[in-house]
C-alpha cells in the first residue's frame, strides 16, 4: 500500500485496520472501541516499510517479514554507513561499499546467489538519499492529511483528530528531518 495524498478513504480506512489488527478487542467492538483501543497502545506498529523501485528498471525491492513503517526514518543511517533493518525471509539488505552507490539486495541472506531473489537489486546513489527520505516525509504528510479527511468523514470528530495526532507521533511523520552527515 502506498502511502501519500493520494490515498483513497477506503486505503486510509485499510491502513487503520492494519493498525489494529494486533490489538484484542473484545468483539463485537465497533469502530469507536478500536479507536480507542490504538488511542491506548503505548506503541503504534504496522508491518512495512519503505519499497524501493528503480524507475528506470522497474525492479522493486520490498521490506521483509517483520519491517515496519515505524522505521522509516531508519534509512538515514546508511549516510553514516549503517545498513536499516529492511526485516527478513527473504532478508532484503543495503550493502555499503566504498562505492557511491548504495546496493539494495532483496535478498542478502543464505539464498542470496542462488534462490529466486537473487537478481533483485537496485543502485541508490547515496547523494540523493537525503532527497529519497524528504520525499518519503512529504508522502506521509499527504497521507496524514488524508487520514484527517477521513477520520472527519467517517465521524470520529475529536477520537478522529487524537487517532491522527498518534499516528503521527509514533510513525515520526513530522517531527523534523534529521539526516545524518558523512
Amino acid at each position: 500500500m502506498v502511502l501519500d495524498a493520494d490515498c483513497a478513504g477506503a486505503e486510509v480506512g485499510l491502513f487503520v485496520a492494519a493498525l489494529a489488527d494486533r490489538l484484542d478487542v473484545a468483539a463485537p467492538a465497533g469502530r469507536d472501541e478500536v479507536v480507542a483501543a490504538l488511542l491506548a497502545e503505548e506503541i503504534l506498529v504496522v508491518a512495512g516499510g519503505l519499497r524501493l523501485l528503480d524507475t528506470v528498471t522497474e525492479v522493486k525491492v520490498v521490506p521483509g517479514c517483520c519491517a515496519g513503517l515505524e522505521d522509516w526514518r531508519d534509512w538515514g543511517q546508511v549516510l553514516t554507513g549503517s545498513p536499516p533493518w529492511l526485516g527478513h525471509d527473504p532478508w532484503p539488505v543495503v550493502e555499503i561499499g566504498e562505492t557511491d552507490d548504495l546496493r539494495v539486495r532483496q535478498d542478502g541472506g543464505p539464498n542470496c546467489h542462488s534462490g529466486p531473489w537473487a537478481a533483485i537489486e537496485v543502485a541508490v546513489p547515496r547523494v540523493v538519499m537525503p532527497d529519497l527520505l524528504r520525499n518519503v516525509q512529504q508522502d506521509l504528510i499527504g497521507f496524514l492529511a488524508q487520514l484527517k479527511t477521513w477520520t472527519e468523514r467517517v465521524g470520529l470528530g475529536e477520537t478522529g483528530t487524537a487517532l491522527t495526532k498518534a499516528i503521527d507521533r509514533h510513525f515520526a511523520i513530522t517531527a523534523p528531518l534529521d539526516i545524518p552527515t558523512d
